[in-house]
């Protein structure tokens, strides 16, 4: 409160005034919410996420031969062994991956994905 105001209420009043302090505790895990976006946090969970969910997502076949490698900005990059691979994921598989990780993920977490051989 201004201090000019609380003399105006102690002289109302004709007792002194407290200050009431704010209770600035906060759970952590709020404060994390909060603060993770800012300093770029939350697409490395999300990564992580992607890398742990991966497999149930495509199946054992090309989940042996092509898995995540990075998330940023929304585009997922996949590391693929082998050229014929690259081109079946690019060709047939990629809509349908990238509807599975949109509906789990969310769309504004991955938007794209590229493929990329290692």
């Amino acid at each position: 409160m201004h201090p000019l105001r609380l003399k105006i209420l102690e002289e109302w009043r004709g007792l002194p005034q407290t200050v009431e302090k704010r209770d600035r505790c906060a759970a952590v895990g709020d404060i994390l919410q909060k603060l993770m976006p800012k300093l770029g946090l939350s697409e490395m969970v999300a990564e992580e996420q992607v890398r742990e969910a991966w497999s149930g997502l495509v199946g054992d076949f090309l989940s042996r031969h092509a898995a995540p490698c990075g998330l940023s900005g929304g585009v997922l990059s996949i590391q693929v062994l082998q050229p014929s691979v690259r081109y079946e994921l690019e060709r047939h598989w990629k809509p349908k991956i990238l509807a599975k990780l949109q509906e789990r993920f969310g769309k504004k977490a991955i938007r794209e994905i590229k493929f990329r051989l290692s």
